[in-house]
């Protein structure tokens, strides 16, 4: 749960309720949170420990939903994740505060970060005992699978599969190959890097720019 000896955390919470105030109204129940959360560190606690119980809900549900994925994971493990993600979740809920508008109540705009963290430990503990091969040159084994079934698609994925060699650079090679045909997710492959998901996002982003480009010139008459 939220510590009293976390002052950056909460720095920004007095701001919430002129926030609040100047945005559209706020459904009675949204603006009590939003009033008890910006208070001092002692008149808060209540509402902090009250929301802390609402996400941790949220992160078992969410976890319960993805239990098929982690049916290894004994009981035990699971909760423990749910209380990481539920303190991970309201830390961001108490960082988040001055920006809640009102577009939905309260507790469904908080028990979203519940549910984002949850999925991401969820994620990262289904392939923690998985090997991420990074395979630069796996496109080029797809285009013989189809060719038999769909020529025309076929040589669709040779011409990718050639630009992704001519193209992208090794690194963009790993990347691509590992999120778009090995379906590792983003948040586990940026853990195995030891990067960023938004250093990860821009490598991507930048692979399918220069491929678009690519095969854009290469149809030009």
């Amino acid at each position: 749960m939220l510590s009293r000896d976390a002052p950056d955390t909460v720095r920004s919470v007095e701001p919430a309720r002129a926030a609040a105030e100047a945005s559209a109204p706020l459904d009675p129940d949204s603006r009590a949170w939003v009033r008890g959360l910006s208070g001092p560190t002692g008149e808060r606690d209540l509402d902090v420990a009250r929301l802390h119980a609402i996400l941790l809900r949220a992160a078992r549900f969410e976890l319960g939903r993805r239990r098929a994925a982690l049916r290894d994971v004994a009981a035990g493990e699971l909760d423990d994740m749910a209380v990481q993600a539920a303190d991970d979740a309201l830390l961001a809920v108490m960082r988040k505060l001055p920006t809640f508008r009102g577009d939905s109540r309260f507790t469904t705009w908080a028990a979203k970060f519940a549910i984002l963290e949850a999925s991401v430990k969820a994620r990262r503990r289904a392939w923690q005992d998985r090997e991420i091969t990074l395979e630069p040159e796996a496109w080029t084994r797809l285009a013989p699978a189809v060719a038999a079934a769909d020529p025309d698609e076929a040589e669709r994925l040779r011409a990718i599969a050639a630009a992704i060699r001519d193209v992208l650079s090794p690194h963009q090679r790993e990347i691509l190959v590992a999120i778009a045909l090995n379906d590792v997710p983003i948040d586990v492959l940026a853990d195995r890097l030891q990067t960023t998901r938004g250093a990860i996002y821009k490598t991507l982003h930048d692979a399918r720019r220069n491929l678009r480009a690519h095969l854009a010139r290469e149809v030009e008459p």
